[in-house]
C-alpha cells in the first residue's frame, strides 16, 4: 500500500470524533487529544498498536484484509458509507482503477421519460455533472443548466452561484452534503482528473468548501424534505428522492410536493411560468433573422 495521506487524515478525524466513554473506555482525567488514542482503536479492533499506527500513517506494503478494515470501522463507529469509503481508500492504492469516470450519453428513452414528468427532475453523476433536466427542473433550480452548458456542475452552482444560496433555504446543509458526496466519489476515483480539478477549484474559490473538505466527512445522495425560496413563486417544501440509474454512476433526482399543500399550488404556478418562458423562447427564435443562404434558397 503506497503512502496515503487521505487515509491518514480520514482515520485521524474519525478517531477524534469518538469519545472514550462512547465505547466503554474509562478515562483517568484530562486527555491531550480529542477522541480515541491510537492504542485504544487498536485494542477495540483487535490489532496490534504497531499495525494500526502504520495503517493510519499510510505506510507501504500493508494490505489489510476486509475483516481487519471492518473491525477498524466498528471500532471507529463508522457509518456504512464511511466503511465503504475506508475500503476504497485502502484498495485504491493496491487495485488499479480507471483514471477517469467515463459515461455514455443518456439514451433517448431516459430523456423521453424525464421530459414526460410533471414535476422537477434532473440526472446527475458522481462528479456532480448535470446530464439532463426537464423543463420543471430548469424552472426550479435557477441558474443550473444541463450539459454541455458551462453551468452544468451542481457543486459549482451550489458554491459559486449566488442564486443557489438564495434559492436553498438550508443552503449550508445542502452544501455540506455535496462536499461529502464529492469525497465519496474521490475515494472511488482517486485519479479522476476532472473530479480533482473541480475539488481544487472549489477549495480555492470557496472558504466554506475548503473548511468542510478538511473535515473528511463522507456522504451519499441527498434525499428527504428540502426547502426552497424561489424568486418567482416564493416558498416551497419539496420531497427529494434519488434513484440510481443502471450504470451505477448517475442518479435521477425527483422533486415532489404534498398534494393540496401551499407548495403544490406554488409548483403549479411554477409550471405555468415555465411554460410561458418556453413560449417566449420559441417566439424569440422564430423572430431571429434568417441567414442569407437560407433566403437565397427560397
Amino acid at each position: 500500500m503506497a503512502k496515503n495521506g487521505e487515509l491518514r487524515e480520514f482515520l485521524r478525524t474519525r478517531r477524534a470524533r469518538v469519545q472514550p466513554e462512547d465505547v466503554g473506555i474509562e478515562t483517568g482525567g484530562r486527555r491531550r487529544v480529542p477522541g480515541l488514542r491510537r492504542e485504544e482503536v487498536a485494542m477495540l479492533a483487535g490489532v496490534s498498536l504497531d499495525y494500526y499506527a502504520r495503517l493510519e500513517q499510510g505506510r507501504r506494503h500493508l494490505q489489510p484484509s476486509d475483516q481487519v478494515l471492518d473491525a477498524i470501522a466498528r471500532a471507529l463507529r463508522l457509518a456504512e458509507v464511511e466503511r465503504l469509503y475506508l475500503h476504497n481508500l485502502v484498495r485504491s492504492t493496491v487495485v488499479p482503477k480507471p483514471d477517469d469516470l467515463r459515461l455514455a450519453p443518456l439514451d433517448a428513452g431516459m430523456r423521453l421519460m424525464l421530459d414526460s414528468l410533471k414535476f422537477p427532475a434532473i440526472v446527475v453523476d458522481s462528479r456532480g455533472d448535470v446530464h439532463a433536466m426537464n423543463r420543471m427542473g430548469r424552472a426550479l433550480l435557477v441558474g443550473l443548466e444541463p450539459m454541455p452548458s458551462a453551468a452544468a456542475s451542481h457543486p459549482r452552482w451550489l458554491f459559486l452561484q449566488p442564486s443557489a444560496r438564495y434559492l436553498l433555504t438550508d443552503w449550508e446543509m445542502n452544501a455540506r452534503v455535496s462536499v461529502g458526496v464529492l469525497r465519496e466519489a474521490a475515494g472511488r476515483y482517486p485519479r479522476d482528473r476532472r473530479l480533482h480539478a473541480l475539488i481544487g477549484e472549489l477549495s480555492v474559490a470557496s472558504p466554506e468548501f475548503r473548511n468542510w473538505w478538511a473535515e473528511h466527512d463522507v456522504d451519499v445522495r441527498c434525499r428527504g424534505p428540502k426547502r426552497f425560496h424561489h424568486p418567482v413563486v416564493g416558498d416551497l417544501v419539496m420531497h427529494v428522492e434519488a434513484l440510481q440509474l443502471q450504470d451505477g454512476e448517475r442518479w435521477l433526482y425527483t422533486y415532489a410536493v404534498e398534494p393540496g399543500s401551499h407548495s403544490a399550488e406554488a409548483l403549479r404556478l411554477l409550471g405555468t411560468w415555465a411554460a410561458t418562458q418556453d413560449a417566449e423562447e420559441t417566439d424569440d427564435q422564430a423572430e431571429l433573422p434568417r441567414s442569407p443562404l437560407h433566403a437565397s434558397n427560397e
